[in-house]
């Protein structure tokens, strides 16, 4: 097949040009699915030539048939199958074979959600058609789609506010398309359209003093004193100390897997992936000399595990000298 960029394929889309077979990797299912929207739009298939169906859920035999036969009074059929790579081996086999001699007068859509899947399937990327990419979006790009997406609502999101809603929401486009539409709403009386944190917070539940990420971002910038006087507020505000706990852990765990990693010699971008890291925290690779020693990761896990106990047990008379304890010893 012939490999494509996603660009690429929405400008030739853009001009109304179609083919006669497209694969479409990566995990990215939202801009797939605007492909596929895009496809049936240009094409305007009726109802008896048009279908779509799971891989492994529909009968192949029939489908392949389908796609061998003309058009019913009309001069285009488009077929869409998600999820080839759950196809086993005599179907693919039979895809394959028509794949290296598809129908012009059918547009056969593949969609293919497993990357890693993908690199034992060559032969299918192999036969004939295009093959257009989508993975997910890194962070600069991530960052870029959500302010061309405020643009369309007229909305200005200032840099926090951008990097607050992908950390928040994450890298899956739906979700932050919803939560774009939500913060749309909230500012539709409002002149000003300027979207900050503070509006980000509100829409997806949180006020300003209860952001649920400023403590683990502290803890990560390895800014001892502001995570100090977040811990202090959490409990303060009533927060139980094992919700305050976990809300610690996950940033010191993180943290300690890039340290490993990073003095392992790997390189940033397999870091990025075996840690489990979204694309915009690829700085925290970059930061990673300047984490706690491995020595000072191992004596803050003994003192949660520590604190962890107590908690549960109601063995400690006050949690906040134990979770400072936490940090102190994080960050000595």
């Amino acid at each position: 097949m012939a490999k494509l960029t996603a660009d690429k394929l929405n400008e030739t889309l853009a001009k109304g040009k179609t083919a006669p077979v497209y694969l479409l990797t990566g995990e990215d299912v939202y801009r797939k699915n605007l492909v596929i929207a895009k496809i049936k739009e240009i094409l305007q298939p009726d109802d008896f030539n048009f279908f779509q169906d799971q891989a492994d859920k529909a009968d192949l035999g029939e489908v392949l048939a389908m796609a061998n036969t003309a058009p019913v009074f009309s001069n285009v059929r488009l077929i869409v199958l998600s999820g080839v790579e759950k196809l086993r081996k005599e179907p693919k086999e039979a895809l394959i074979r028509y794949l290296e001699n598809p129908l012009e007068t059918t547009t056969l859509v593949l969609t293919h959600n497993d990357s890693k899947k993908l690199k034992t399937d060559k032969a299918l990327a192999a036969a004939g058609g295009c093959v257009v990419n989508f993975d997910e979006l890194k962070r600069d790009e991530l960052t870029g789609w959500v302010r061309e997406k405020m643009r369309e609502k007229n909305l200005n999101g200032d840099f926090d506010a951008v990097d607050l809603l992908c950390e928040s929401v994450g890298s899956e486009l739906s979700a932050l398309e919803n939560e774009i539409e939500k913060l749309y709403l909230y500012t539709l009386s409002r002149e000003d359209k300027t979207i900050s944190k503070e509006d980000v917070l509100a829409c997806i539940g949180f006020s300003k003093e209860e952001n649920p990420f400023e403590l683990a971002n502290a803890i990560l910038a390895c800014n001892k004193n502001r995570a100090i006087k977040l811990l202090d507020k959490l409990l303060d505000d009533g927060e139980e100390p094992v919700a305050v706990l976990a809300k610690m852990m996950y940033p010191i765990l993180k943290m300690a897997r890039i340290k490993r990693m990073s003095e392992a010699g790997m390189a940033p971008a397999d870091i990025l992936r075996s840690a489990g890291l979204f694309p915009w925290e690829s700085r925290l690779v970059g930061a990673a000399r300047g984490f706690p020693s491995q020595k000072q990761f191992l004596a803050a896990l003994n003192k949660i595990i520590d604190a962890d106990a107590a908690f549960k047990s109601s063995q400690t008379s006050d949690p906040k000298i134990m979770l400072k304890g936490i940090l102190m010893m994080l960050f000595r």
